[in-house]
């Protein structure tokens, strides 16, 4: 430092000082924020309080105070990020402080992609309305619609609905769409996965043209951006996370193993480490039905949880993996959405996901709350482009181990191996060698071509 000038020397250490206070103004206006300071009323700050929240969380310290200010809004925000509070809270505040028609129409409309979620989200509009004038209800298929339309008729201020079941008894007169204020798409990615591209617009065109709109999604693909496009107006945009961000918290972990091998190896890793609540994740519902009979042969209380199930099964084993009276809870990626289990420590992908994205939504179960989390993949040859594909999403390699026992017997061809640092490291400066080698034939190429032109002027 001696060889600079004191000025300059004076100037940076001003500038780091400058970027350590603004960094650390940061870190303690979030610290020390509370859900007061979003402008949320009296009411709503008991029921708050008595759910045992402190201080809100980075989705719902950004989205609050623009919900409240009447924007539209378009959030990334994956599970366990507290969205739900985000968006429900502020939403009360603004129904309850209007004058609602004595027969009550739905003036909030909640759209989810799955039963558990829809029933999660209403119950925590449950708990929050505790001290407001607020009425809600949920509707989903693979229930009798009679006890909803019963509801219904009581008059509601605020319904929680899949696609489905909410287009269903729109068509048969049993509710009306025109008093809608509010309207929330929650996992919009999900949605327009499950096919309700169709449906959402129908649901659209049935809306009142003037309204808030609320779009929160896990990622942002260029389906979801075109979907914001169509009905957002003037959005604010927020993110609780980098997108496709992995939690820090979570261990993640791969075992190569054989694909004949999975059954016997996920059910000594529970054994063994004698773990007591596993979330364990299939591509398919037969696989789900077939991995959940074997664990309970080998006397490890499994059940099940897929979209062939009924809807009192569902309940049943959701409540029995929370209870503890169920250990494993075997589900496919559609039924999982909008599982909330708090402190969850372990989930296995039994197989890897062929969308990349569904790996982050999947080990997003564990690590919540700031709680530690373990993610365990297990890996056979014909899954290792999904791993391939999975590590150029998170920007990073997954550390590969195998168990005694265990060992693949499966060869991996050569190009389908993920490659080692040193290999990467080679790759990039071929790259740049390569890059070099064209630069200097355009230039070579150039030299040559004023060459020529100069020997055609003499």
């Amino acid at each position: 430092m001696g060889s600079y000038p004191s000025s300059l020397i004076r100037l940076y250490s001003h500038f780091i000082y400058r970027n350590d206070r603004m960094r650390n103004q940061s870190f303690l206006k979030h610290h020390l924020m509370t859900f007061k300071d979003l402008g949320l009323q009296d009411n709503l700050l008991k029921a708050v309080s008595e759910k045992g929240y402190t201080k809100p969380s980075v989705i719902q310290e950004k989205a609050i105070p623009l919900v409240l200010k009447g924007k539209d809004l378009l959030a990334s925000a994956q599970t366990g990020t507290g969205k739900t509070a985000g968006f429900t809270l502020p939403m009360l505040q603004l129904l309850a402080a209007t004058k609602h028609p004595k027969y009550r129409p739905i003036r909030a409309l909640i759209l989810t992609p799955t039963r558990e979620l829809a029933a999660q989200i209403q119950e925590n509009i449950i708990a929050y309305s505790k001290y407001v004038d607020v009425r809600s209800t949920v509707i989903f298929g693979g229930v009798k619609a009679d006890p909803q339309i019963a509801q219904i008729r009581k008059g509601i201020d605020i319904l929680v609905a899949t696609p489905g079941r909410l287009l269903d008894l729109e068509n048969q007169g049993k509710l009306s769409l025109k008093r809608v204020e509010f309207l929330v798409l929650d996992e919009a990615d999900r949605m327009l996965d499950m096919g309700f591209q169709r449906d959402i617009n129908k649901i659209l065109a049935l809306l009142p043209t003037k309204r808030q709109n609320l779009l929160f999604s896990a990622t942002f693909s260029k389906e979801i951006k075109k979907l914001a496009g169509a009905f957002l107006s003037h959005p604010e945009m927020v993110a609780a996370a980098p997108e496709n961000s992995t939690v820090d918290k979570i261990i993640q972990k791969a075992y190569r193993t054989d694909k004949s091998k999975k059954t016997n190896l996920i059910i000594k890793l529970i054994s063994d480490g004698n773990w007591q609540q596993v979330l364990v994740f299939t591509r398919t519902k037969h696989g789900a039905n077939r991995l959940t009979k074997k664990m309970q042969a080998k006397g490890i209380q499994a059940a099940a949880i897929h979209g062939n199930k009924s809807q009192a099964a569902r309940t049943k084993a959701l409540k029995g993996f929370k209870d503890g009276s169920v250990r494993v809870l075997v589900a496919t990626d559609i039924a999982a959405r909008g599982l909330d289990i708090p402190l969850l420590p372990h989930v296995i992908n039994f197989e890897l996901p062929n969308i990349s994205e569904d790996y982050v939504h999947r080990i997003g179960r564990t690590g919540r709350a700031g709680a530690n989390g373990e993610a365990i993949s297990l890996v056979s040859s014909d899954e290792i482009s999904y791993l391939k594909s999975i590590e150029k999403l998170l920007k990073k390699s997954l550390k590969m181990a195998v168990i005694e026992g265990f060992e693949p017997s499966e060869i991996i061809p050569d190009n389908e191996k993920p490659k080692t640092k040193e290999q990467k490291a080679e790759d990039i400066r071929q790259r740049q060698q390569q890059r070099k080698n064209r630069l200097a034939r355009r230039g070579n190429q150039n030299s040559k071509s004023s060459n020529r032109t100069k020997n055609k002027r003499r």
